[in-house]
C-alpha cells in the first residue's frame, strides 16, 4: 500500500512540475470541475510581465482619478442580488431549448437551465440579465446574456449564449461574441467568496470600461465599439495593480482582491461603468470592506503586455 501511495504521489508531482493537466481551483459546489486548466489565460499570473508601451495613455482614457468599484456584495440593490450569480446542476437536470437573438454567434441549445436559475439583477431586471450554470457532471459551463425564461422555464430566450468545456482551453471562433462583449467566459473572472475565504484568488478578474475601441487583444475574440482611438482600451486588455501599492491597511476581503490584482490582474470584458470589478453575490460579503477598494484609483493601475501568454 505504501509503495502505491509513493508512486501516486510521484506521478502527481511530475504532472504538477510539467504543468500538464493541472487546473485552477474548483468550485465548492462542483468539486470535480476546475475552472479551466492552469495555463488558461485567466489563470496565468502577470506580475512579472512588462508594462505595455501605451499604458499611461490607456489608463488615462478610463480615468486616472476614477476609483475601483466592487460591482458585487451582500444584500439587494434595486430589488436584485448585487453581482453576477451562478449556479451548478447535476447530470439529471433537464436541458431546455434556448432561442437566441444573435444565433449566428451563439452555441445552440438545449442548455441545462433550471426554471429558477438566478438571473443577474433579479427576475425583474432590465439590465444584462446574465445566467450562468455549471453542469458538474460534465464539467461544462453554460452562459447566457439577456436571458428570459419562457413558459415557466421550459424554454428560454436570450441575446447570446456560449458553452465552455472547463477541462479545455478552447476559444470562441474569431469575431464571435459570447455572453460577454469580449467573447470571453464570465465565470472565471468573477470575484467569488469561496476564493476570498481561502485568502487567495488565483485568477484574473473581469472589469468594465465605459469607452473601449474597435479592437480586441488576446484572449478576447470580439469588440463592441465603433471608436478607433488607440488610447482607448481594447476588449481583452489586461491591467494590474502597481507592485509598489501598499495593500496592508485594507480590510481582509478588499486586501485579497487587491493581491489578486497585483498577481493576476483584470481583463476588460464589456462596456460599462469605469473600473467596475465583477463578482458573484454572497451573504458573506462585507460591503463596508469592499467599499474600501475605492481608495484605489486609475493612477495606481497599469496595462500589461501579455504577448508572452499566447499558446
Amino acid at each position: 500500500m505504501r509503495s502505491r501511495r509513493v508512486a501516486t504521489l510521484t506521478a502527481l508531482l511530475t504532472v504538477a512540475a510539467s504543468g500538464i493537466g493541472v487546473s485552477g481551483h474548483p468550485l465548492p459546489a462542483a468539486p470535480h470541475c476546475r475552472v479551466f486548466p492552469r495555463d488558461n489565460p485567466w489563470n496565468q499570473r502577470v506580475d512579472g510581465l512588462p508594462v505595455h508601451h501605451r499604458s499611461a495613455a490607456i489608463v488615462r482614457s478610463i480615468g486616472l482619478n476614477e476609483t475601483l468599484h466592487s460591482d458585487f456584495g451582500s444584500g439587494l440593490w434595486d430589488g436584485g442580488p448585487i453581482g453576477i450569480p451562478f449556479t451548478t446542476v447535476g447530470g439529471d437536470q433537464d436541458k431546455v431549448p434556448v432561442r437566441f437573438v444573435y444565433a449566428g454567434e451563439s452555441d445552440p441549445g438545449p442548455y441545462p437551465i433550471p426554471a429558477d436559475a438566478p438571473i443577474e439583477g433579479g427576475s425583474g431586471s432590465d439590465g444584462d440579465r446574465h445566467v450562468i450554470v455549471v453542469d458538474r457532471a460534465e464539467c461544462k459551463l453554460y452562459e447566457m446574456f439577456d436571458a428570459h425564461a419562457r413558459t415557466g422555464g421550459t424554454s428560454w430566450k436570450a441575446g447570446s449564449g456560449a458553452v465552455w468545456d472547463l477541462d479545455l482551453n478552447r476559444m470562441r471562433p474569431l469575431n464571435w461574441t459570447s455572453a460577454d462583449a469580449a467573447g470571453l467566459p464570465i465565470l472565471p473572472g468573477l470575484v467569488r467568496f469561496s476564493d476570498v475565504r481561502t485568502g487567495r484568488i488565483d485568477h484574473a478578474l473581469r472589469f468594465t470600461a465605459s469607452r473601449t475601441r474597435r479592437a480586441f487583444v488576446y484572449p478576447a475574440r470580439h469588440f463592441a465599439s465603433s471608436l478607433t482611438n488607440r488610447n482607448l482600451p481594447a476588449m481583452g486588455q489586461r491591467f494590474r495593480l502597481e507592485k509598489s501599492f501598499d495593500v496592508s491597511t485594507f480590510p481582509y476581503q478588499a486586501r485579497v482582491v487587491l493581491r489578486a490584482l497585483k498577481q493576476y490582474g483584470m481583463i476588460v470584458a464589456d462596456n460599462g461603468s469605469d473600473w467596475f470589478i465583477s463578482g458573484s453575490p454572497s451573504a458573506h460579503w462585507n460591503n463596508d470592506a469592499l467599499h474600501k477598494l475605492s481608495r484605489v484609483t486609475g493612477e495606481h493601475l497599469e496595462v500589461v503586455k501579455v504577448s508572452s501568454l499566447r499558446p
